[in-house]
């Protein structure tokens, strides 16, 4: 049985959004909510919570890939397969931000952490 949690084909590597974020070739997008954002986040991506995603839209480049990433890839996830259903090329951060800080990728600002719900 498939995890609905998870799509091969829509999530990438928090090593694919580190190049992508190095060599400019997709936006990315972290959907968590202001506190989550407030306590750590990833440098050089664009914050829009989730709920304000869709009023947001028209200002997201469709023209490039967009990654999106939330704290586990759970919201990332829905957010990739609506901008896919919308004929974006939309990914999501498998993992989230958890697996990129257990990767022990680095956060913004010094002494961030991933904020727990």
């Amino acid at each position: 049985m498939t995890n609905p949690l998870t799509n091969p084909e829509l999530e990438v590597t928090c090593a694919d959004t580190a190049q992508a974020l190095a060599d400019g070739s997709a936006t990315v997008i972290d959907v968590r909510e202001p506190y989550e954002w407030d306590a750590g986040r990833i440098a050089g991506v664009r914050h829009i919570p989730l709920d304000r995603l869709a009023a947001e839209a028209e200002s997201i480049d469709s023209a490039r890939p967009v990654i999106f990433h939330c704290r586990l890839g759970v919201r990332s996830l829905m957010a990739a397969q609506a901008f896919k259903a919308a004929g974006l090329d939309a990914r999501s951060m498998a993992g989230g931000i958890q697996a990129w800080h257990d990767e022990g990728r680095p956060l913004e600002p010094d002494g961030a952490s991933v904020a727990d719900h």
